[in-house]
């Protein structure tokens, strides 16, 4: 007897992410419907917060079969709605609080500090529009400044001194308003603390820098208050600041003790905040200069996976991790493959220019064909075309534009490199920093 369908509702599906879930050898048990396309969500020059979340309410309630799951796989706005939305439905989800609070970077940090405090770093909250914006900042020089709702590190700023920070709250100012507003929608849906109400998405969070060591995720999640940790990954920065991700590597090099003390961190964070039935994915810094020490900072925590790692976990556990997604949306507990993929290594490497500049030249798509011929394992997702300016791209982060993604996989990382060389020399891509 064949098994009945599920009707899995994918909130800003694209092509690249469901044909990965389409993949997934559980699929053909699943019947994927567009929830709303990406390119829909990420519309024009802010965020419809009102738009999209009414729209898929509708969309839901005049379906006329079940909805068994409503998944989703990007950051704001479509992280934050994926609770309110099951909720009518009933169907398995974090509680909206508790993605709300990972969600406001600042909300999130007043209850890290309750309970992991010696794992954060100084920090306060800042008003960008207030004359006074000096006086309130009780963090000391030099500190990273960034709106408390903020994706991709879009105006995350490092700051030394006061006249870089007049400079950076005059950007702040201008460009806030693409978050902020639809994040100030979002707020209205839950009980808000008096301290958390009145600091609303117009508002900055300032934290001492962490920035020393090595820098991983984890990515894990909850199943009926048990937190799991099935991968952790590794985040490699470049750049003046060090500010700009080059690329996520799998597995992570990191000691197995201080992973199992990031662990341990992450269970005491999630149980204090009630999250449950979820996946989840916690970045961290190892600072190792000091061996004695093994000191670990929290720096972030984001209720959903990373879809940038879903090729590097198909590439060396065999699956991506969107099935661990799937299998939560559905109620049940995940069954994750380790070590069933092609290669030992695998990443997602993030080519940066960092100035801007007229593009003359990209590969056509016969020309990315080719280039999948050569490099079997290559994915090439390209985020610019001939005639454009760098500075057109959206949400960059401040000191760099991010030109191409490319997926790798390997045996060894000395053999990663060099393929993610031979690639970006294959792709002639051809910039002008003097037009």
């Amino acid at each position: 007897m064949r098994s009945v369908e599920k009707n899995i509702f994918v909130f800003g599906a694209d092509t690249f992410n469901v044909s990965q879930m389409q993949a997934l050898e559980s699929a053909r048990h699943y019947h994927f419907h567009d929830l709303f396309s990406y390119q829909q969500v990420k519309a024009g020059p802010e965020f419809q917060a009102q738009t999209l979340y009414e729209g898929a309410l509708e969309q839901l309630n005049q379906y006329p079969g079940t909805i068994d799951a409503i998944v989703g796989y990007w950051d704001f706005p479509v992280s934050i709605m994926l609770p309110l939305l099951r909720q009518p439905y009933q169907l398995p989800s974090p509680s909206y609080k508790a993605v709300l609070i990972c969600e406001h970077k600042y909300w999130c940090r007043l209850e890290q500090k309750k309970v992991v405090p010696e794992y954060i770093p100084d920090f306060c909250a800042v008003n960008p529009f207030d004359d006074n914006y000096r006086q309130s900042i009780t963090v000391q020089y030099p500190f990273w400044i960034k709106p408390v709702k903020a994706a991709s590190s879009h105006l995350g700023f490092k700051v030394r001194n006061d006249v870089e920070l007049d400079h950076v709250i005059r950007i702040i100012r201008q460009k806030i308003h693409r978050l902020a507003k639809p994040f100030n929608y979002m707020l209205q849906f839950a009980n808000l603390p008096d301290e958390i109400a009145a600091v609303d998405g117009n508002h900055c969070i300032v934290e001492g820098i962490i920035s020393r060591g090595r820098q991983c995720t984890l990515e894990g999640y909850v199943y009926d208050g048990e937190v799991t940790v099935y991968g952790v990954v590794d985040s490699i920065r470049e750049g003046q600041h060090r500010s700009s991700f080059a690329r996520y590597q799998y597995p992570s090099t990191i000691p197995q003790r201080i992973q199992q003390k990031m662990i341990a961190v992450t269970e005491r964070f999630l149980k204090h905040i009630g999250f449950d039935n979820g996946p989840f994915n916690i970045e961290y810094y190892w600072e190792h200069h000091d061996k004695a020490a093994d000191k670990i900072w929290l720096l972030e925590i984001n209720t959903r996976i990373s879809k940038s790692h879903c090729p590097l976990f198909r590439d060396v556990d065999g699956a991506t991790h969107q099935k661990v997604m799937l299998e939560l949306a559905l109620g049940q507990k995940p069954d994750f493959p380790h070590r069933q993929g092609k290669y030992k290594v695998a990443a997602k490497f993030m080519w940066r220019i960092y100035h801007d500049a007229y593009v003359r030249h990209v590969p056509s798509e016969k020309d990315l064909l080719a280039l999948k011929q050569k490099f079997p394992s290559a994915e090439v997702q390209l985020h610019i075309h001939s005639g454009m300016r760098l500075s057109e791209l959206r949400d960059q982060d401040s000191y760099s534009y991010e030109i191409a993604v490319i997926f790798l996989g390997g045996n060894s990382q000395k053999e990663l490199l060099q393929k993610y060389r031979d690639v970006q020399q294959a792709m002639h891509i051809e910039l002008d920093p003097t037009i």
